[in-house]
């Protein structure tokens, strides 16, 4: 019953402190046995159900005054409820008043001991019948005069307090619940931002499981890739500063959309080009992610048709991708310090991979040996040749990966073709069904224009060969 977990945390969520008043049954309870005093113009019976009733009575009310409701007190008031209404005999108005302060208790009190409480009142109750019938017999009169009004209006009054309390309390508590919630929005979209510097697959398992970030790195065998815009640095002398910066985000931003995609971590930008790798944290297999990452250079590759043409048409001719793909031993982990660190990897594969990039020409993608040996079964691959690079003693053999669609004809997802002055590029992968109209009328007038031009072109070619021959008779 969610109202009634609701109600219970209220009674729970008050501050604790000096000057707490959380049991006005207990000053019910000191009225109630001084009214029946004096209505029973005390009596033996009535003097020691006071003398019984009273201390335990003024006890609680201290003891509340320093330290929050529990358990043994809330089962102390229900007991000398109900000893009141037992020792009376369960007269009619009296007993429905005071039981009603015993549901309340009850029902404010943790589920797991309401069934107790329950079972402490009506055994309490029983006891006090039989020990009142005992002193005083059965005919005990209590139903006249101004006890049964009296003790009502209390207990209404304790009752009303109580929710006058909770009420408040509740004031509290959902003021306290909607800072907790701003406060929790705020760190998620911290969290949200912070995230965008650190690869998906670092940072996920940290939240998740709030593992430990130390200092500390292994030996894996990974698929790295590396990978930049040819002709980049040579068109950034003559680009203004804006264009270049939305250049290389627009380049940044789509080539993260296909690294994310294949499940890449994405080490770092450096100017630009990107360092990927596949293997760590998460592994599908040597095998699987060499297939993975040379995927995703074809991916990247095709993009980049892509782009080139949306930078055609703002002016910006012969930007190209290159990649370099190799595979093996690497320290990957988290380097630097305790204050800061950085998940990366190092190793002389990850400079072969950057050699690879280098010497790479445009839009090709160069892999070595050991990448060649996991993907040919399902690449086609082109001898490269063998290549003196940097840092490397031996001469290093590198096969060039061919784009897929290159040699599927009609089944193709790409057409793209360029001659001086003309440039079709088709990407069926991306075309909506409904743009398919625009597209062929496009196509349509674009080739009307062309065999308007060639007209043109043709009746003077023929003016020409006309007026040759003529020249020659």
């Amino acid at each position: 019953m969610p109202f009634l977990h609701k109600l219970t945390a209220l009674t729970k969520s008050k501050d604790g402190g000096i000057g707490r008043f959380d049991y006005p049954e207990a000053f019910v309870i000191l009225s109630a046995v001084a009214l029946v005093v004096l209505h029973f113009e005390f009596s033996p019976a009535s003097m020691a159900l006071w003398a019984i009733v009273s201390l335990p009575s003024v006890m609680i009310i201290g003891y509340n005054y320093y330290r929050q409701p529990s358990f043994w007190t809330s089962n102390i008031i229900v007991i000398l409820l109900s000893s009141v209404i037992g020792a009376l005999q369960f007269c009619a108005v009296i007993a429905l008043s005071l039981a009603l302060l015993i549901g309340i208790r009850i029902i404010v009190s943790a589920s797991e001991n309401r069934i107790k409480l329950v079972m402490v009142s009506v055994v309490t109750m029983a006891m006090f019948y039989f020990v009142s019938v005992t002193l005083n017999g059965a005919n005990m009169s209590c139903n006249e005069g101004f006890l049964p009004l009296a003790i009502m209006l209390a207990s209404i009054l304790a009752v009303l307090w109580q929710f006058w309390n909770m009420y408040h309390q509740y004031l509290s508590y959902d003021k306290a619940t909607k800072q907790a919630s701003g406060r929790l929005n705020t760190m998620v979209s911290v969290i949200n931002k912070l995230t965008r510097f650190v690869p998906l697959q670092v940072w996920q398992p940290i939240v998740k499981t709030d593992s430990a970030v130390i200092v500390s790195n292994k030996r894996a065998k990974l698929t790295i890739m590396f990978s930049d815009i040819v002709g980049f640095t040579e068109l950034s002398d003559s680009l203004s500063a804006d264009n270049l910066a939305d250049i290389l985000n627009t380049y940044m931003h789509d080539m993260t959309l296909i690294a994310n995609k294949h499940g890449a971590v994405l080490d770092k930008f450096i100017g630009d080009g990107m360092v990927c790798f596949f293997g760590e944290p998460n592994s599908r297999g040597m095998r699987q992610d060499a297939l993975d990452c040379v995927a995703m250079a074809i991916d990247m590759r095709r993009e980049m048709r892509t782009l080139r043409q949306k930078w055609r048409l703002m002016g910006f001719e012969g930007l190209y991708v290159r990649i370099g793909i190799t595979t093996g031993y690497c320290h990957v982990g988290n380097f630097g310090s305790n204050n800061r660190l950085s998940y990366t990897l190092i190793g002389k594969e990850a400079n072969l991979a950057a050699r690879l990039e280098g010497v790479a020409g445009k839009g090709e993608i160069l892999i070595s040996q050991r990448t060649y040996d996991y993907i040919s079964h399902d690449y086609e691959c082109e001898y490269a040749g063998t290549f003196t690079l940097k840092g490397f003693e031996n001469k290093i053999t590198a096969w060039q990966v061919l784009d897929p669609d290159a040699n599927k004809g009609q089944l193709s997802k790409w057409v793209d073709h360029t001659l001086p002055g003309f440039n079709l590029h088709l990407n069926f992968k991306d075309m909506k069904n409904y743009d398919y109209q625009e597209i062929k009328s496009r196509l349509n007038f674009a080739l009307e224009r062309l065999e308007k031009e060639e007209k043109l072109e043709t009746v003077p070619n023929v003016q020409q060969n006309n007026s040759s021959i003529d020249n020659k008779l």
